[in-house]
C-alpha cells in the first residue's frame, strides 16, 4: 500500500501541477482536503487547492516539482522536493525579477482511500528570497 501511496503524491504533482491538468485533481485530491500550511485548518477540498496553485503560478507561470525522494508509512507519504520557476508576478510584496528560483521543500501527504486528505509542508523559502535579490547577504568583514 505504501508504494502505491507514493505513487499517487507522485502522479498529482506531474499529472496537476506540473502538466497543468487541473480537471483531474479529483482524481488525487479528497473533497475534505485539508492544507495545514494555509492560515486555516478547515478543508479546503479541490477548489481550495487549484486557487493555491493559480496563486502560486501567477507569480511563478514555469512553476514546475520534482520529487527526489520519498518515504511512506501507513497512510504517510513524506516527499522530498525542488520547486523551481521564473518570478514573473508579485511575491511578497516584491515586483517581477524575471530571475529563476529554485526552493527545496519538503511535503507530507496522508492518503484516505486513495486520495489525498491532508498535506503539511516546510519550503525553504530563503533561497528563494535570496535568488530574487529580495534579502542581501553582508560579506563578513573579516572573510575579507
Amino acid at each position: 500500500m505504501t508504494e502505491k501511496n507514493k505513487e499517487i503524491v507522485r502522479q498529482f504533482i506531474e499529472t496537476v501541477i506540473n502538466n497543468r491538468e487541473e480537471s483531474q485533481a479529483d482524481q488525487f485530491i479528497s473533497p475534505d482536503y485539508i492544507d495545514h500550511n494555509s492560515k486555516s485548518e478547515k478543508p479546503i477540498g479541490i477548489d481550495g487547492l487549484i486557487q493555491h496553485i493559480h496563486a502560486v503560478r501567477s507569480t511563478y507561470p514555469d512553476l514546475k516539482i520534482i520529487v527526489h525522494d520519498q518515504v511512506a508509512e501507513d497512510d504517510m507519504v513524506v516527499s522530498r522536493i525542488s520547486i523551481t520557476g521564473t518570478h514573473e508576478g508579485n511575491w511578497l510584496r516584491m515586483k517581477p525579477t524575471h530571475k529563476q528560483v529554485a526552493i527545496d521543500a519538503v511535503n507530507i501527504n496522508r492518503i484516505k482511500n486513495g486520495l489525498i486528505v491532508e498535506h503539511w509542508g516546510v519550503a525553504n523559502t530563503l533561497e528563494a528570497l535570496l535568488d530574487i535579490g529580495a534579502i542581501k547577504l553582508e560579506e563578513n568583514e573579516q572573510n575579507t
